[in-house]
């Protein structure tokens, strides 16, 4: 009797030790084991990525073979010729695509068809071209576009080797107009070119705005030699990826749109169309991809090796010490002041700002009044809000700056900033803003009144380039937190942990409030019926 009672009564305590195996043991096993497996099929897919990516370009071509290329050409028209002489389509395609027009029609809600570009918008960087197209078209695939008498419909004014140079010898010239430095061997440098790299996107879209990294922040020189952490894209230690890898382009005509200039939502260059839509193996954060765009998660800081100009002030411009112009540099040699342009601000490992965003965008044109009550323009307008299907939430720089704006017929100036001779009304050479101002409006064709102050800008940038790595990106509570998380300035949709609404707030306390009322009267009551029972039971 006694052997039977002692193992009857050992039973349950073996039940507890194996469910105490199973729990401490068995249960993280087998949770690691489905962690590893999904991590596994997910680093599938990017092994397959990169194996794709990693196929080098083998040229069909050798250049330096060709007879036509062994020779001194005496201008780059010369040269272009001889290039469209074998490609001989490639001249139509490219007289047709946005790098060579700067100008696109779009439909814009509340405007209509328009047509948009840098002939006809202004920013808060260099404000835009008109009558400083000798220099700032120096970023332009062609030679030549001094004025507004430039020829967009000669294909000999195309400049195949800005895109096209694999040599690293083509450079263009300061104030030229998009011709290049006088003396370079153009045959030479024509044997070797071949599909567009990095250095070759650079050239324009990394110096944007005046300097390396001024305009975009996600976009600069870095990126040539650029670390895992800085673009996981553009590595140099793992993927290399080149600007066309993503922005693939079909007889001239490239994915891929900058919302400073482009308002459709066409021609887009995506990460979906690589990682697909669902592109991580927990579906908890495939839901997310419903209103967050992948670079809103990816990017969590950008600027990450130079700095980034944050905000441009005009108004401070053409200010003397001793008679003379002068400029301020901050530690890294970054510009603080300077006569010619005024005050800027910098910022390196920049946190972005976000947004709604559907693809669309609106455009402060040159011709817009603005509203008597305005205090601050809107140099683009990002489309988009939570209720919309196909908005969601984008990483965003936002430039600020002050420019200049005719007091009594409330537009935009277009000064004009540049010439070669001094005494031309150029702001940069005269430091004169009232004859800037004249001449600039007059070759716009836009009156003046003569009268003119500054008035606040903002500008909004898309946040595209600097991918972090996997292990980078936000965590769950870089948003979801009550306080100071990265969507706090985001509208319109709930977000757990974050969002508030006071009547559901006072309805849970009162929930609460209620629960521990009940638990007390339902103890008391107890209480009460347990000392009743109580002396019942004794007598």
């Amino acid at each position: 009797m006694h052997t039977k009672y002692s193992v009857s009564n050992q039973h349950p305590v073996a039940m507890k030790n194996i469910a105490t195996f199973l729990l401490t043991v068995m249960l993280p096993l087998l949770i690691i084991t489905i962690v590893l497996r999904d991590a596994g099929r997910d680093n599938l897919v990017l092994e397959d990525l990169r194996e794709e990516y990693s196929i080098p370009h083998i040229p069909s071509v050798d250049h330096s073979k060709h007879a036509e290329l062994q020779r001194e050409f005496t201008n780059p028209h010369e040269l272009t010729a001889t290039c469209l002489s074998c490609h001989t389509e490639r001249g139509e395609e490219v007289l047709a695509n946005a790098h060579w027009n700067w100008e696109r029609e779009a439909y814009i809600e509340g405007r209509g068809v328009t047509y948009l570009g840098k002939r006809n918008l202004i920013n808060n960087f260099c404000t835009g071209i008109l009558s400083n197209e000798a220099t700032c078209n120096r970023c332009h695939i062609g030679y030549g576009w001094a004025d507004a008498s430039f020829d967009h419909s000669n294909p000999n004014n195309i400049d195949c080797l800005i895109c096209h140079d694999n040599s690293g010898l083509y450079d263009k010239a300061r104030g030229g107009a998009g011709y290049p430095v006088p003396g370079l061997d153009l045959g030479k440098i024509a044997q070797q070119v071949g599909l567009p790299r990095k250095d070759n996107c650079g050239y324009c879209h990394f110096y944007g705005g005046g300097g390396n990294n001024v305009k975009h922040g996600d976009l600069e020189r870095a990126l040539l030699t650029a670390s895992w952490e800085v673009d996981v894209h553009m590595s140099m230690e793992n993927t290399h990826l080149e600007c066309v890898d993503c922005h693939k382009t079909t007889n001239h005509q490239m994915l891929g749109r900058y919302y400073g200039v482009s308002s459709e939502n066409t021609q887009r260059a995506t990460c979906e169309s690589c990682h697909t839509s669902m592109p991580h193996v927990n579906n908890k954060l495939n839901e997310h991809t419903i209103k967050v765009a992948c670079q809103t998660c990816h990017i969590p800081v950008y600027a990450k090796v130079n700095p980034t100009k944050m905000h441009w002030d005009w108004s401070t411009a053409t200010d003397r010490r001793d008679g003379e112009p002068y400029e301020i540099l901050d530690t890294l040699g970054n510009l603080l002041y300077t006569s010619i342009k005024g005050d800027f601000h910098w910022r390196q490992n920049a946190v972005p700002d976000y947004v709604w965003f559907n693809g669309t965008a609106d455009h402060h044109l040159i011709s817009d009044v603005i509203a008597p009550n305005d205090t601050v323009i809107y140099i683009n307008t990002l489309f988009g809000d939570a209720r919309d299907p196909d908005s969601r939430i984008h990483p965003v720089k936002i430039h600020t700056g002050r420019q200049p704006y005719d007091t009594e017929y409330r537009t935009i100036i277009q000064a004009k900033l540049w010439d070669a001779q001094p005494g031309a009304g150029a702001l940069w050479v005269d430091l004169d803003w009232d004859e800037a101002v004249q001449r600039g409006m007059d070759y716009v064709g836009m009156p003046v009144s003569g009268e003119f102050d500054f008035i606040d800008s903002k500008m909004f940038l898309l946040v595209n380039h600097m991918v972090s790595p996997a292990e980078q990106a936000l965590s769950c509570e870089d948003c979801h937190t009550r306080s100071g998380g990265r969507l706090e300035s985001i509208e319109g949709i709930y977000i757990p942990a974050q969002t508030t609404y006071a009547a559901i707030d006072y309805f849970g306390l009162l929930m609460l409030l209620f629960s521990f009322i009940g638990i007390a009267i339902h103890a008391s009551i107890r209480y009460v019926v347990h000392r009743k029972n109580s002396k019942t039971a004794t007598h």
